[in-house]
């Protein structure tokens, strides 16, 4: 939801004026911020002209981005007047639309607020299709889940131009396959929207509406609107950190390894985790408990959460569910088999994005590859597991040379030495980007360990995968620098990946030519 603003005609005693005087209020249409909470006759907060709009009211910021409790635009406690307009559109393309009128002025006080005067009047979006403020990266990894059709669009505030707001729309052509297209929806000064100025609307809801009829244009006439993610809790409940081993039912195995399981199961009958089981004897309880404490304050929205954990053997770790597993299961037998390159470049970004958020808390995660990675239904990718690798206690893993120790994926002086740091996680994603390349294959495929650590020793170091570029080889062989200090920041290498594409691509599809 968010905040359009455009000019009213001022009138001696005119409060408002409604688009339609016979509007009844428009029902409350669930879009990706939940139901709009202004709509008349649904929200407490809404009152009526004579009185002042309650600011513990939904945070409404221009564009819905706010998080804080405040007024309609950030600080004043302003009137409003409001009128809820009929739309005569579809409501799965539209939605309602509301109206305010300003009945005073204010200045804005921070960058978050909006200047208005008296009698200006402000168009509330209520949309499934406007996603607020969301980055063109994330529109493109909403837009290409699998199953989301050609013409399948969003609308987004535009992450270049104040004010404006970009249209992104799924397509397909010969030569690209699956791709998305980027429109910039510019401003009239008289309120007006358009993406080019042969086309030009009063809202736009009008503007969608337009294209959905016809694509007039636009690479595709726009179909669907592009699927919600449902958003994920921070916990299972509060407090709900060590917990009862009988809270959890394990339902369908998705894995094992040497040190346990991975279920699909439930927590108290309602929500949906996933549950690492470890075998007996494989890290001290005690040593576990303090480690989680950390692994729990580690919040980003590239990391598995860790939700709760049963600390008396066999320790069950209880994270967030993610539906199609590990990254390894997926490249090699998953829809991950049919990814091209530049969303498996996109993958890799998104786990450097989570490791450079490792790197700036000054933590490890000592274990990075494929295997520990999960994947969820939009194709996002989190880091799971990290700090665990430290805390193993079985001998045939910590002789780091040892027939469960991960050679192949560690840095020279992680596995001879035992200098594990986050540079030693560098050269770990080095070898994690030959896995998404390769969809899946052994690194160094026909070396054993030994062989492996000699190799490297005298400087070996994998040759470029088939098909995959130079370029992205380059960056591999920057993380396998044998020099620690001399391997590139997580930082970098996630700008690196986020470009890798679009650095030499249009931002926008030219509106004026279409």
């Amino acid at each position: 939801m968010g905040c359009v603003r455009s000019k009213e005609d001022k009138g001696a005693a005119l409060k408002y004026r409604p688009d339609n005087s016979n509007a009844t209020p428009v029902n409350a249409h669930l879009g990706h911020y939940g139901p709009d909470p202004t709509l008349m006759g649904h929200s407490p907060a809404m009152k009526t002209h004579n009185n002042s709009y309650n600011s513990h009211a939904a945070a409404l910021t221009p564009f819905g981005g706010a998080t804080s409790v405040m007024t309609p635009f950030g600080g004043a406690s302003t009137s409003f007047t409001s009128v809820a307009v009929s739309s005569p559109f579809p409501s799965v393309i539209t939605g309602g639309v509301t109206f305010f009128v300003a009945l005073y002025d204010y200045e804005a006080r921070t960058s978050d607020d909006l200047s208005f005067k008296k009698g200006d009047r402000f168009q509330i979006i209520n949309n499934t299709w406007y996603f607020g403020k969301m980055g063109r990266k994330d529109a493109e990894r909403l837009l290409l889940v699998p199953g989301n059709q050609r013409g399948t669009f969003l609308a987004r505030e535009s992450e270049t131009t104040k004010g404006a707001y970009s249209l992104s729309i799924r397509d397909w052509d010969e030569v690209k396959g699956d791709n998305v297209k980027h429109y910039k929806i510019r401003k009239l000064d008289n309120g007006g929207y358009y993406i080019t100025t042969r086309a030009q609307f009063e809202t736009l809801q009008k503007l969608v509406k337009h294209y959905t009829e016809h694509a007039d244009g636009l690479c595709y006439r726009l179909t669907t609107v592009c699927p919600t993610v449902k958003p994920q809790t921070q916990g299972l409940a509060k407090d709900a950190w060590e917990i009862p081993r009988e809270s959890l039912r394990l339902e369908v195995k998705l894995g094992q390894g040497c040190f346990g399981e991975v279920w699909m199961g439930t927590w108290n009958g309602t929500t949906k985790v996933a549950i690492k089981t470890l075998k007996p004897g494989t890290m001290s309880p005690e040593a576990f408990l303090q480690e989680a404490q950390i692994m729990k304050k580690l919040r980003h929205d590239k990391l598995v959460p860790l939700y709760a954990v049963v600390s008396e053997e066999p320790i069950y770790i209880v994270t967030e569910f993610m539906g199609k597993g590990s990254l390894l299961d997926f490249l090699k037998e998953g829809d991950g088999k049919y990814l091209k390159l530049p969303q498996l470049v996109d993958m890799a970004s998104q786990i450097a994005d989570g490791m450079a958020f490792i790197e700036r808390m000054n933590y490890i995660h000592r274990d990075l590859r494929a295997a520990n990675i999960l994947v969820a239904d939009n194709l996002v990718c989190k880091i799971a597991d990290f700090g665990l690798a430290r805390l193993i206690e079985d001998n045939e893993y910590t002789a780091r040379q040892g027939a469960k120790f991960p050679i192949k994926w560690t840095a020279p002086e992680a596995a001879l030495y035992g200098r594990f740091t986050i540079k030693s996680d560098v050269w770990s994603f080095g070898i994690l980007l030959t896995e998404l390349v390769t969809k899946g294959r052994v690194p160094y495929p026909g070396m054993v360990n030994r062989e492996v650590l000699e190799q490297v020793e005298r400087g070996y170091r994998m040759p470029c995968p088939q098909g995959c570029p130079e370029s992205l080889h380059e960056m591999m062989r920057q993380c396998w620098k044998k020099e620690p200090d001399e391997r590139p920041t997580f930082e970098y290498i996630q700008s690196f990946l986020e470009d890798y594409f679009t650095a030499t691509e249009p931002q926008y599809q030219p509106g004026d030519n279409l």
